[in-house]
């Protein structure tokens, strides 16, 4: 088959000239149309067909200075010939002549010489468009302006559409999209969405809007200048799904960061209920990009209440919990929904469908999710909503609220972006005020704060107590309190201020936390929810661990659980009273045991402290609390039992009660026994420990704290040594007697004074045993160290200080040891004198001032009576460290294992003040 031949268009060169002459001589002109229409239209259809679509063939036409004569030859032909609007002219031919189109009957239609060339040229311009030299070359030659001047000159169809796809094009580069703008483009734009009908322009036009969408600003101004009704109407008229394609997706462009602007004009266009319903589109751009943009409205209070009537509460829900499951995205995905879901609990209406629909649930499973921490503080705030929905409080109280709440006080949540004013609740529809004037729901807020006695005047209330920065409404006036719980440490005020302005409720990120576990603390019975061990860990780490002032709310809550009869059993139970004294008035924290770590307690803690415990002290006092607390240590579980006695000490301070549960009904050794039991609770023996104290301090209230000595003060001052003598040169009287150890080491000996010294050596040395007659008499299965004390014990010597020799150092162990071995000895031989000699060497050196908590159990383990006395005085001294006084105790309950016996009676006697086995 023959090739082609060969045409003046297949040359760029032939083509550009053409391109060329026209923009110089202009259309219209003097000259022939039949001669100079054909190149031309020809030249330009084959740049559009053949040269430009080739590949490189854009840069080359830019590179041989098309665009310059094609831009010129736009404006001359915008120039040649504006027309009135007219649709329905469809698309310009590929070739061949113009087919005539009708003509309305009050304008005639652009000559088709025109309207082909403006096709052709604008399509040309709009392929280049698409690189971005050309965008760049485009915008330095001015043909912005000139695309803008088309737009509003012709009003045909395809001519339209092919300017708005150019425009679409260039609006792709910032710097385009801001001459755009500053052109007056989006006007013509937005006329053009409500006068053409041809869906090819529609699309071409909307995709120009969503491109010029690229900034916060752009966006506010396309709204501002009515670009987002026509689009929502459109979405309501049911298109081809071609044009929703691109309404969806220009719709969501507009709605990022959502303006008010923009929330109206969808609203008024009838947009809201196709949104919703195009969520369930089978088309998965469609249907994301759907439902992106209701969560983007859901910004604007003022059009949440309709689109919760138009099921979008239900598609949001419905679609993060799809996202939340096993097969869904990750949380990057989840974070528009989420904040959506969170605003939507802003309106009455809105709460009730998001309970209805099981939303409750989605957000408590927000809650304990630890990947959802970032969401955290704003799923909290969404929650205050149901502040005065009963019904919904109570569910979340089942599903575990509480506790995570308490969390909250003092977790690492990330911090969200603070919503803007129009985010608002819209069940206070704000008034419109000037700039810079008080909101008119502020000022509600404020004369109703004044009337009810919360504030003593104006100046008393910050602005940023406003409804527009805080979401969370006022809260409910909280009942009076006692006079013992309503007094807060002095110290805890905010320095500075005035006992007036104490009024003003600080509200930081604990702040929405705090109101809901205030809510729930004023039900007739919280005990079961907010008195609880991870809920009372949460409020007292917050209120110690606060960098300022801690809220006075939290102090609220804490005097209002101690002041209600109804939660002095759980304290009892949960050991709250023991936890209260432990973390605040003696400074320890769970995180700080059983590790010895210094914590200072503060004045204004430990005032706290002891302000709670009075309260609990008053409710344990009374005939309801003698009552519950008889039950519990009588009837209850053995777990209550134990817990009971353990907290009477801290919360009872009549001699009458605390004697009669503790010591006539057992009490006290129901807590011995249960030492030595796995612990129900973690700081169970350091509570113990405390407990067993302030008892004894209730027995024996006169006993000076100063810590006993275990040990003879004479151990300071040795005294002379009677054995010396014996081991010189030339010793005077000599030796009569050697022992020969199992080393074979001989120690000289008087056979006198050793015989008079026990009935053990008087049998060995003076009676009918071979010994008697022997100068060298072993001594079996001792070492030179532990014979070295029995010597000079044998010899007279009583405080020479060779009974520290044997003894290790402290924390070295003692079973083993040669003070073991030089005790067992001394009971072997009959030397009782000797034996408490040793044991007070012991104390002197791990139970003295040297000596530490872990020292403790390794005399315990020594299993001496008169050193279990020692260990439990040490344990349980008035002067003591409570850490160390805990630790000690831990280390004896170690040593002690399975034969609590001995440890239980020496704990007894020390707390009762008598000597141990009496």
């Amino acid at each position: 088959m023959a090739a082609a031949k060969p045409t003046l268009t297949d040359s760029l060169s032939f083509c550009l000239a053409q391109l060329t002459a026209a923009a110089g001589e202009g259309l219209g002109g003097g000259k022939d149309t039949a001669t100079n229409e054909t190149p031309l239209g020809r030249a330009l259809l084959a740049l559009r067909t053949r040269h430009v679509k080739a590949a490189g063939g854009i840069e080359r036409f830019r590179a041989r200075g098309g665009l310059r004569p094609l831009l010129a030859l736009l404006r001359r032909a915008a120039a040649a010939g504006p027309a009135p609007s007219q649709a329905g002219s469809g698309s310009a031919p590929s070739s061949g002549p113009a087919p005539s189109s009708a003509s309305s009957s009050s304008s005639p239609s652009p000559p088709a010489r025109l309207r082909k060339t403006l096709d052709l040229a604008l399509s040309i311009l709009a392929n280049c468009c698409t690189e971005g030299a050309c965008r760049t070359e485009v915008r330095r030659l001015g043909g912005i302006l000139s695309l803008v001047t088309i737009l509003q000159c012709v009003k045909t169809d395809s001519i339209q559409n092919r300017t708005a796809r150019a425009l679409g094009n260039l609006a792709m580069e910032p710097e385009s999209c801001g001459d755009i703008h500053s052109a007056g483009a989006v006007p013509l734009l937005v006329e053009s969405l409500t006068a053409c009908q041809d869906s090819q322009c529609l699309q071409s036009v909307v995709r120009a809007l969503r491109n010029l969408a690229d900034s916060p600003q752009h966006r506010l101004a396309l709204a501002q200048q009515g670009a987002v009704r026509p689009l929502a109407e459109l979405l309501a008229a049911a298109p081809d799904p071609a044009l929703t394609l691109a309404l969806v997706r220009a719709l969501l462009e507009l709605s990022r960061g959502c303006s008010r602007a923009c929330a109206e004009q969808l609203s008024l266009g009838g947009g809201l209920g196709p949104l919703v319903s195009l969520a369930s589109h089978p088309k998965k751009a469609v249907r994301e990009a759907t439902i992106l943009i209701l969560a983007n409205l859901c910004a604007q209070g003022l059009v949440r209440p309709a689109l919760g009537n138009a099921g979008g509460v239900e598609v949001l829900l419905g679609e993060l919990r799809r996202r939340r499951g096993p097969n869904g995205a990750g949380p990057a995905s989840q974070q528009p929904l989420v904040r959506a879901v969170c605003l939507l609990c802003r309106e009455a209406i809105n709460r009730a469908r998001l309970r209805d629909a099981g939303g409750l649930e989605l957000l408590m499973g927000l809650l304990r999710d630890p990947r959802a921490s970032a969401w955290h503080l704003r799923v909290v705030a969404a929650l205050v909503g149901f502040l005065y929905d009963t019904g919904a409080l109570g569910r979340l109280q089942a599903l575990g609220l509480v506790p995570l709440l308490a969390g909250q006080l003092c977790g690492d949540a990330g911090d969200e972006e603070e919503e803007g004013r129009e985010a608002a609740s819209w069940d206070f529809p704000e008034e419109r005020t000037p700039e810079r004037a008080e909101a008119g729901s502020f000022r509600s807020l404020r004369s109703w704060l004044i009337s009810e006695g919360y504030a003593a005047g104006p100046g008393d209330i910050s602005p940023d107590w406003s409804p527009e920065r805080c979401p969370p409404p006022p809260p409910p006036p909280e009942p009076a309190e006692p006079t013992t719980s309503l007094r807060t440490p002095r110290t805890l005020r905010t320095p500075g201020r005035s006992p007036a302005a104490t009024s003003e409720e600080p509200w930081g990120r604990e702040g929405p936390a705090l109101l809901l576990l205030s809510r729930f603390s004023q039900a007739p019975d919280p005990s079961g929810a907010l008195v609880t061990s991870p809920a009372l860990c949460g409020l007292l780490a917050y209120v110690t661990g606060s960098p300022g002032p801690p809220s006075p709310r939290a102090l609220r809550i804490l005097a209002r659980l101690t002041c209600n009869p109804a939660c002095l059993e759980a304290f009892v139970r949960s050991y709250g009273a023991a936890l209260l004294r432990a973390w605040l008035v003696l400074g320890v924290a769970p995180d700080d045991w059983p590790t010895l770590r210094a914590r200072p307690v503060r004045r204004q803690h430990r005032e706290l402290g002891e302000m709670l415990l009075q309260n609990l002290t008053v409710q344990a006092e009374s005939p309801f609390g003698v009552g519950a607390l008889t039950h519990l240590l009588l009837s209850g579980s053995p777990e209550d039992r134990v817990a009971c006695a353990l907290t009477l000490p801290f919360i009872c301070r009549k001699p009458s009660l605390w004697r009669r549960l503790l010591l006539d009904q057992g009490g006290l050794r129901l807590l011995l026994s249960a030492l030595t039991r796995p612990a129900p609770h973690p700081l169970f023996l350091f509570f113990a420990a405390d407990s067993l104290s302030c008892l004894q301090g209730l027995v024996s209230p006169t006993v000076s704290p100063a810590l006993p000595p275990t040990i003879p003060l004479d151990l300071d001052a040795p005294s002379p040594c009677l054995y010396e003598h014996l081991l010189g040169p030339a010793p005077i009287p000599a030796p009569d007697l050697h022992f020969l150890l199992d080393s074979g080491l001989r120690l000289p000996a008087q056979r006198a004074a050793s015989a008079t010294a026990s009935p053990f050596f008087r049998a060995l040395l003076a009676g009918s045993f071979a010994e008697a007659q022997m100068d060298l008499v072993p001594l079996r299965g001792l070492s030179p160290s532990a014979a070295w004390p029995i010597l000079h014990h044998l010899h007279g010597c009583r405080g020479c200080g060779a009974t520290l020799g044997p003894v290790p150092p402290p924390g070295q162990p003692l079973l083993g040891s040669e003070a073991e071995e030089a005790l067992e000895a001394a009971g072997r031989f009959l030397l009782p004198g000797l034996e408490e000699e040793l044991e007070e060497a012991v104390g002197h050196i791990h139970l003295g001032p040297h000596g530490g908590p872990e020292s403790v159990g390794e005399v315990f383990r020594l299993g001496r009576p008169r050193l279990v006395a020692h260990c439990a005085r040490w344990a349980l001294g008035p002067g003591q460290c409570p850490r160390k006084r805990a630790l000690a105790l831990v280390g004896l309950v170690e040593a002690a294992g399975e034969e609590a016996g001995p440890l239980t009676e020496a704990l007894l006697a020390v707390v009762m003040g008598v000597e141990f086995g009496a």
